[in-house]
């Protein structure tokens, strides 16, 4: 079974933007070999906004080097990038977006979501890249809610939707580069649960809401995140209260990272070709897609 290497809870707020209210879980700075291929996390929320005709949100940056996945749990998320991509995402759909050789992307509340208002919670990763596609052609899946298989966990221990990988027989539906598990559990008080990924693989949970305890006996909390070892396959979850737990794990990529703001590549020299290719247009614009109207 699984141990617990270590685990942290983070409990400040910054903005992004004026639309997303983030605490910042985790970040290849500091840790990079225990969550690849994941790089970062930020949590939204739980927020309420009030009704607004203003579109909240954060306008036009560029991405190269890796994925961006929303996933919106309330709310309504609406994105457009320069490659094309886009689309409104709302309570339980997810949006895998490959930003490769590079785009510009904006993000801000849909337009149904800012008229009423109401609560917010989503989570974004950025998932790296091996060196060899990250400079690929960018890509956009918008997966809905009812696409995404969701299962009964035995025993009555809860839910688990496989947004990417395997659980038993259910695939998830986004597609990735490397093996990449990512799990939406939610699990029932007092029940337990166990989950088999490939040694090797990174694991690690946030908890969402709720509290639960790993096998070697640690309890997770609420906005805590926990990184397990990648030695063993196995794992066991219990909930101690109704708990809401992300899991992602995958196969970790074995490559220097290098990364500055926005870019996120193998060596600096990548990095300063990116902040030019950015400058020079090469990563297109928002001002040509259709229904970019935003200001900014």
């Amino acid at each position: 079974m699984k141990k617990l290497l270590f685990s942290r809870q983070q409990n400040e707020r910054h903005w992004v933007g004026d639309g997303f209210p983030v605490r910042s879980i985790f970040s290849y700075h500091d840790g990079a070999k225990d969550i690849s291929p994941f790089l970062m996390m930020d949590y939204a929320g739980p927020a309420n906004f009030g009704p607004s005709t203003k579109r909240r949100g954060v306008g036009s940056h560029p991405h190269r080097g890796f994925e961006t996945v929303t996933i919106v749990y309330s709310g309504e998320v609406e994105h457009r990038d320069s490659a094309g991509g886009g689309g409104i995402i709302r309570n339980g759909d997810v949006q895998w977006m490959t930003a490769a050789s590079g785009l510009v992307h904006e993000e801000f509340h849909g337009p149904v979501y800012s008229k009423e208002g109401g609560p917010f919670e989503m989570v974004q990763l950025w998932v790296n890249l091996p060196k060899k596609d990250k400079m690929t052609k960018p890509r956009y899946q918008g997966i809905k809610n009812e696409h995404i298989p969701k299962l009964d966990l035995p025993d009555g221990a809860g839910t688990i939707r496989v947004i990417a990988g395997l659980y038993e027989s259910a695939h998830g539906p986004a597609m990735t580069f490397t093996p990449i598990n990512l799990w939406d559990l939610k699990l029932n008080a007092n029940k337990s649960s166990t989950y088999t990924v490939p040694a090797g693989h990174t694991a690690t949970l946030f908890v969402m809401e709720g509290e639960v305890q790993v096998e070697s006996g640690e309890i997770i909390r609420e906005a805590e995140f926990a990184v397990l070892d990648q030695k063993e396959a196995t794992f066991t979850i219990k909930a101690l209260k109704d708990s809401k737990v992300l899991f992602m794990g995958g196969e970790p990529i074995n490559e220097p990272i290098a990364g500055y703001g926005p870019f996120v590549m193998n060596s600096p020299e990548e990095i300063h070709q990116a902040f030019s290719d950015f400058q020079q247009g090469k990563m297109g614009s928002m001002e040509n897609i259709e229904g970019s109207e935003h200001g900014h």
